[in-house]
């Protein structure tokens, strides 16, 4: 019988990009956070994983024809807030592209969705108040 291995955890997510600076800019806003490097890889350490952004020039350069049939804008990054509206109100003016204003779901979660520099849908959610409950109940 073979061993079976188990993934331990994620611990990040890559944006490959071909503006590094731009959305290191964005990120750094919505994050409320420092990076760490330069325009053409750049990382943000966060709570138990890392964002990072690196530039399409260099994945090239490294793995030649590593980004041909690379998907674009198929995923959804999601960010857990504290206030989904006030993120909402803090983002704003100028807001990023809306894709879906403030919304509580059936399902419990309040979310906005936005788009960052590059399109990538980006998803700021928290838990919903229940109704008549007051914060802290949730």
């Amino acid at each position: 019988m073979t061993a079976r291995t188990t993934m331990n955890r994620l611990t990040g997510i890559c944006i490959i990009t071909h503006d590094v600076a731009r959305l290191r800019d964005f990120y750094c806003v919505l994050l409320q956070a420092e990076p760490q490097g330069d325009n053409v890889f750049a990382s943000f350490a966060l709570p138990e994983m890392q964002l990072s952004l690196c530039s399409a020039l260099i994945m090239e350069q490294m793995a030649p024809g590593a980004l041909a049939g690379a998907g674009h804008g198929h995923y959804t990054l999601e960010i857990e807030v504290d206030d989904v509206d006030g993120e909402h109100r803090r983002l704003s003016p100028p807001p990023p592209p809306i894709v879906k204003p403030p919304t509580t779901q059936p399902w419990g979660l309040r979310s906005v969705w936005l788009r960052d520099p590059d399109g990538n849908l980006v998803n700021c959610y928290a838990k919903a108040p229940q109704q008549g409950a007051t914060t802290a109940e949730i």
